[in-house]
């Protein structure tokens, strides 16, 4: 678990389910990321797929997946790379800060309990602005590589650690 003043991460455990079935995010995000109870889901059958919680103030604010080879492989040639997947911070606390907060944590976090890992893709769909501005503050590099999603164009993100 890493930790800064008010935002930490930490791997999901079953006791903040009750928390995630509550958790809310606007049409316009629900369209780009899944829920994180859908993601869960996934990490229980899938191997390399591990659920992380965003806490702010000690409770959960958002959640994202990392995922290894099997879903970078996709993306990237490298097998030493996470996919970062399903981010998202629930509607009640959006605009605190809290993406941005998580994002600069997440270099450290992963050296933390992925050592050997050198890089950190996503992918973000071409008409999600407003995380691609998120992504790029916060050091994410578009190298101009792209694919289609489910949803439209995909811009393909890289964070070297």
């Amino acid at each position: 678990m890493l930790k800064d003043q008010d935002t930490r991460l930490a791997f999901y455990q079953p006791i903040y389910k009750h928390w995630l079935e509550h958790y809310f995010l606007p049409e316009e995000q629900s369209k780009f990321s899944a829920h994180p109870l859908d993601a869960i889901a996934l990490c229980e059958v899938e191997d390399e797929r591990y659920p992380i919680l965003i806490f702010h103030h000690d409770v959960p604010a958002g959640f994202f997946v990392l995922h290894g080879w099997n879903g970078v492989q996709a993306y990237s040639d490298n097998k030493i790379a996470l996919l970062l997947r399903a981010f998202s911070v629930d509607a009640s606390f959006q605009g605190k800060g809290i993406a941005k907060e998580s994002l600069r944590l997440l270099p450290s976090f992963v050296k933390e309990h992925f050592p050997g890992k050198n890089e950190i893709i996503l992918t973000v769909n071409h008409r999600n602005a407003v995380a691609q501005h998120v992504y790029t503050k916060s050091g994410f590099v578009d190298k101009g590589l792209r694919t289609m999603g489910s949803k439209g164009q995909l811009f393909i993100m890289h964070l070297n650690l």
